[in-house]
């Protein structure tokens, strides 16, 4: 695939358009069957369809493709984890080795991709050791981050000593990933989440705040932190406010899709009794992403 056409679907996922993404993908791929990185991309874009079979499959042919690509196999993991969330308690089982073996793969292949050595270490805090989880195993990840990603080795140690209840240590270490972050604004929604989580509402509003104003491009963080907030019930004014300021950006992501988050923003208009400018929102996600099943969606849904 050429640099340019790559380039251009890349464009369409950070900013959404998952139709266009697909349709310059199908055509990649008609030419060239085996162009692993097109079925990546395809995976993607499913994933953020959040339809997993298919993302899935994309994902497992571009690791077949191309198999000593850490990305390939972080993405196919993430795919199997999504789907594994979904599906019986057997066969969540299965998938749950999956993908453990897929992420550390990816760690394996780079041994410095730090967001697969963080989606390995959350596997590891979160899967019982019945398939590979286990603390010791995250810590011995959050090690391996310290010398070249402090921030998520921060992370990763605060929900670790957070697991234990130790609060005031979680805490600590979420503010020290803030002051390792070269770029802070995701740490302090973290943070702001643990303060959700212990039901401290104006610090953790408060640290939402922090987080979004440091998003000068007005980015990911303004759907994270009005995510923070819908969780919390609170200030949902607020929280449509910087939604729309994100769909206005020139700075959307790929974690989190044009289409998704006019969903959201449609959902909440819809809550608050503004039903035509929720319908605007809804036909707008439809219109890039016809697959998208928005009226399963609901406000408290992240885009990733």
């Amino acid at each position: 695939m050429s640099a340019s056409l790559t380039s251009s679907i890349r464009t369409a996922l950070d900013r959404g358009h998952a139709d266009e993404a697909l349709k310059q993908i199908e055509t990649v791929l008609q030419q060239n069957a085996s162009d692993a990185e097109a079925h990546n991309l395809r995976c993607r874009v499913f994933y953020q369809e959040q339809r997993w079979n298919e993302a899935v499959s994309e994902c497992q042919q571009a690791t077949q493709l191309a198999p000593s690509d850490s990305n390939y196999h972080m993405w196919l993991a993430r795919a199997l984890g999504e789907k594994a969330d979904r599906v019986s308690f057997v066969e969540a089982f299965k998938l749950a080795r999956q993908v453990r073996s897929e992420f550390e793969t990816a760690g394996r292949l780079d041994p410095k991709n730090a967001e697969a050595l963080s989606d390995l270490a959350e596997f590891y805090m979160a899967a019982p050791g019945i398939v590979g989880g286990g603390d010791s195993k995250a810590e011995r990840v959050a090690r391996q981050l310290e010398s070249f990603a402090p921030d998520r080795a921060h992370e990763i140690w605060a929900r670790l000593v957070e697991k234990k209840k130790n609060y005031t240590q979680a805490e600590n270490e979420f503010k020290a990933a803030i002051s390792a972050s070269s770029t802070p604004a995701k740490a302090w929604i973290d943070l702001a989440s643990f303060y959700r989580r212990r039901g401290r509402w104006d610090d953790m509003v408060a640290a939402v705040r922090s987080g979004v104003a440091l998003d000068h491009s007005h980015g990911v963080a303004l759907v994270d932190g009005a995510s923070t907030l819908l969780r919390a019930n609170r200030e949902p004014q607020l929280a449509a406010e910087w939604l729309q300021q994100y769909l206005a950006s020139s700075a959307q992501s790929e974690d989190a899709p044009a289409f998704a988050v006019h969903a959201k923003l449609g959902n909440l208009l819809e809550q608050q009794g503004d039903h035509q400018g929720a319908q605007q929102h809804f036909a707008a996600a439809r219109s890039l992403a016809t697959d998208y099943q928005i009226a399963m969606k609901s406000t408290t849904n992240t885009g990733r």
